[in-house]
């Protein structure tokens, strides 16, 4: 297949790369390089998607599938008017931050969605949902029965970058100092790993798969998830049990950024990582265990440096003050 990646360069857009590559796909990665060329095998048209239309000005021919990982709705519409039309696939890889509703477990891909961000309004961390969502429209509207809304779930694994998995098999590797944790041992995570979901946005464009499906992981409940990161980290220290309550005064952020704890869900969220897989599934997702994603990225981690400044989860010196905190 001739493959044209919008992305290619950073962590989900880039495994697709390399395995597109390695599958005998010819591709070619439109993308500006800030975070490095893309992997080999793939042709790099440079390009900055701001500059609207001028951006496609290097691409020719017909393409069999076109991937689009964009958050900004501008650049997704500029793509789609100059290229849906010489694309006999389109998937946009949007996000389950499109459901309106993250409060029931199960929830399938006809669970109502967020209002579509309107045209001219800044695209921001804080309207991503409403930003996925006007994306979505779009590609609908430009690429019809030919397109394929991969909503992704939270993406784990080697290369992530955002520290919302990797932060915990980090953290109790890193020393056998007494480790905060949320009491939400029985609340469910679920967690894709990149390779799968590269593997599975091919598959479904190689099989021309259509239409909206929820790309995420099995549940394993986050007690069961952390004993085997601490397992696999080989941590022997106390893990010291906060209640959500008391985490929430200190000011500890739910889900990510500075002084979080990565897959604390705030309150009115019981299905936001508990969403059904079964249509992707159905559709050809496959899922490697997610024992196999944790000790991956456990290995990734200790590559990287267990001590790296981090995206996401607490700085050393606030657990040492809130774990203390506790005690006394």
């Amino acid at each position: 297949m001739r493959i044209l990646i919008l992305g290619g360069t950073a962590f989900l857009s880039a495994e697709i790369v390399r395995q597109a590559a390695a599958a005998g796909h010819r591709i070619a990665c439109l993308a500006r390089g800030t975070a490095g060329p893309p992997p080999p095998g793939a042709e790099w048209i440079r390009a900055d998607r701001s500059l609207g239309a001028k951006a496609y000005g290097g691409v020719s021919g017909e393409w069999d599938a076109v991937i689009d990982v964009a958050r900004n709705p501008a650049f997704a519409r500029d793509a789609l008017a100059c290229l849906a039309d010489r694309a006999a696939h389109w998937t946009f890889v949007s996000s389950c931050s499109v459901y309106a509703d993250h409060s029931v477990p199960g929830a399938t891909e006809d669970a109502a969605l967020l209002p579509a961000l309107d045209p001219g309004v800044e695209s921001t961390a804080e309207n991503y949902g409403e930003s996925k969502a006007a994306i979505e429209d779009a590609t609908l509207a430009a690429a019809g029965g030919r397109a394929h809304l991969c909503r992704a779930g939270l993406i784990g694994g080697p290369g992530d970058g955002s520290d919302r998995y990797g932060y915990w098999p980090a953290r109790l590797a890193r020393d056998n100092k007494p480790v905060l944790v949320p009491d939400i041992g029985g609340h469910p995570t679920q967690v894709i790993d990149v390779r799968d979901l590269a593997g599975w946005i091919l598959l479904a464009a190689e099989r021309g798969t259509t239409g909206a499906l929820s790309a995420v992981g099995e549940t394993v409940p986050f007690g069961q998830f952390l004993e085997a990161a601490r397992e696999a980290a080989g941590h022997r220290g106390q893990t010291v049990t906060a209640g959500e309550e008391w985490l929430a005064q200190q000011g500890v952020e739910y889900w990510s950024g500075p002084d979080s704890l990565p897959l604390w869900r705030p309150p009115g969220h019981d299905g936001f990582m508990a969403r059904s897989n079964q249509a992707a599934k159905a559709a050809g997702l496959v899922l490697r265990p997610w024992q196999e994603t944790l000790a991956d990225t456990l290995l990734d981690e200790r590559s990287r440096g267990l001590d790296r400044p981090r995206r996401a989860g607490l700085a050393p010196a606030t657990e040492d003050r809130l774990v203390a905190s506790l005690a006394g």
